[in-house]
């Protein structure tokens, strides 16, 4: 189902070289266009100062390479790229790409901006050999609703450009809380029919989930059932595919633990109980008790800083589960901080669709040059580019869906419900699509979508069914259905 907008994507592109043939700047937009269509998806990471995005950032990347202080490099907007060589590149608003040194204390990388202030450059680019980085691009944005009215600034004209596609394909908005301030901005993201924003995808993170319960070892359950009733929120349902409660610190210390925290942690473990928890009070009282012997407060204190109580508290109680083996702690760590969870949503509603959403974003770019243009050259690009837009089935899933999760389509909850997933709403993966577990075979998919296919044919056929909104929804969802039984192998 992905060829059609793909491929037609790239023959606009051919026939709009042809077109601005003789002007450098449309060449070079063109130029930005055709990398973006080759090149991997790119998601931004947004979210208010202080919502953990940097954490989560490393997290996903498995390595501390974003800066998660209050220095100069969080107020730029930073790319995270795959490279073979570790590289930073700073590109100022004047002048040309200036490399920058690659240091790293501790471990972490660190960035320095030497000569040049913050507001002076336009963006970072950290190339990395990272496997994370292969197929996904990731963007840092400085905090939304900063008290520094530049910050919020910067990261508004990155991902909010006026008349132009913005250069994210989705983003991913993590938030500590739901406030006036996250429906705004995603609000603002959300696809127009202007073609503001090239982005029709938006995932929301519960981040620093851990916090919900007071760092409890229970707390991930609780942000559970607030990040499931945020997902049917009225203002937020129509804005975000998702939410997801993620312990972002425990996250990204899991994907980046040493033999020191096992150690340290290994300690605590072996303390008698009721010591322990009386100490793990709180943090000051942690970081001051004495004991246990070997572990001075110079490492209580950084494994604070790295795991937070909750991850403390979730370690220790694995290792004195058995789980003493540093990869297995580690990953067992990362897959209750929510990471994993995040990660397959991520994968599931984004990359698998991730030619569809780089064909829109070019299409949204097209249209851009295309209002900028004389009338004669326009005239010759916008006929192709109605017929991609309404002909292309990824597009009108797109389209339907941010229809479906704005009840703009007159059907029932039940039917619109079913309806939004079989367009792709909570997954491209057949199974996703069908609601099957994800182990179901080809003939159970394949039984499973003809099942689907029948029923709305008989939806579709209802002479109740007037509004011309859920007619045409009813024939999106049939040819949704075809293309799942097309994609299928023949099953004998």
């Amino acid at each position: 189902m992905i060829e059609s907008g793909i491929a037609g994507a790239a023959d606009l592109l051919r026939q709009a070289r042809e077109v601005f043939h003789g002007d450098p700047m449309a060449l070079a937009e063109l130029d930005e266009l055709d990398q973006r269509l080759a090149g991997p998806l790119r998601i931004a990471v947004a979210g208010m100062v202080k919502a953990g995005k940097s954490t989560l950032l490393n997290a996903i990347i498995g390595e501390e390479i974003a800066p998660t202080d209050a220095g100069e490099c969080t107020r730029v907007v930073t790319w995270y790229r795959y490279g073979h060589a570790p590289r930073i590149t700073l590109h100022p608003f004047t002048g040309g790409p200036q490399a920058l040194p690659v240091n790293r204390e501790d471990g972490r990388l660190v960035f320095s901006l030497g000569e040049f202030q913050a507001e002076d450059v336009e963006k970072l680019v950290v190339d990395w050999p990272s496997a994370g980085l292969r197929d996904l691009t990731l963007i840092d944005t400085p905090g939304i609703a900063s008290l520094s009215s530049d910050v919020s600034a910067r990261s508004a004209a990155f991902l909010l450009p006026e008349d132009a596609p913005t250069a994210a394909d989705a983003v991913v908005y993590l938030m500590r809380h739901l406030h006036a301030s996250d429906v705004r901005f995603l609000e603002s993201f959300k696809d127009t029919a202007a073609g503001k924003s090239g982005t029709v995808n938006a995932l929301a993170v519960l981040s620093r989930a851990d916090e919900i319960g007071a760092g409890r070892i229970d707390s991930l359950i609780s942000a559970a059932v607030i990040a499931d009733r945020y997902s049917q929120d009225g203002n937020l349902k129509p804005l975000a595919l998702g939410v997801v409660p993620v312990a972002g610190l425990l996250a990204q210390s899991s994907r980046t633990m040493r033999q020191a925290d096992v150690d340290a942690l290994t300690l605590l473990a072996g303390m008698e109980r009721s010591q322990r928890e009386r100490m793990m009070l709180s943090v000051d009282r942690f970081v001051r008790s004495t004991g246990p012997d070997g572990l001075a407060q110079e490492l209580k204190a950084s494994l604070v800083q790295r795991f937070g109580l909750f991850g403390i508290r979730l370690a220790v109680a694995l290792i004195r589960g058995g789980t003493g083996n540093p990869t297995e702690l580690a990953h067992e760590l990362a897959r209750r901080s929510g990471l994993g969870r995040l990660q397959e949503t991520i994968a599931s509603l984004f990359q698998t669709r991730a030619d569809a959403l780089k064909a829109r974003a070019v299409v949204v770019g097209l249209e851009s040059l295309v209002r900028a243009a004389q009338p004669s050259q326009a005239a010759l690009l916008e006929t192709a580019l109605e017929e991609l837009l309404a002909g292309a089935h990824e597009f009108r899933e797109l389209r339907l869906l941010g229809q479906l999760r704005t009840g703009g389509v007159a059907l029932p909850p039940g039917q619109a419900e079913e309806a939004e997933r079989l367009v792709g709403g909570k997954g491209n993966q057949p199974v996703r699509r069908l609601g099957l577990p994800p182990d179901a075979g080809p003939a159970e998919i394949a039984e499973a979508a003809r099942n689907a296919l029948d029923r709305w044919r008989q939806i579709a056929e209802n002479p109740m069914l007037l509004e011309s909104s859920a007619v045409e929804a009813c024939r999106m969802v049939l040819r949704s259905c075809e293309g799942v039984l097309a994609a299928m192998p023949v099953v004998r």
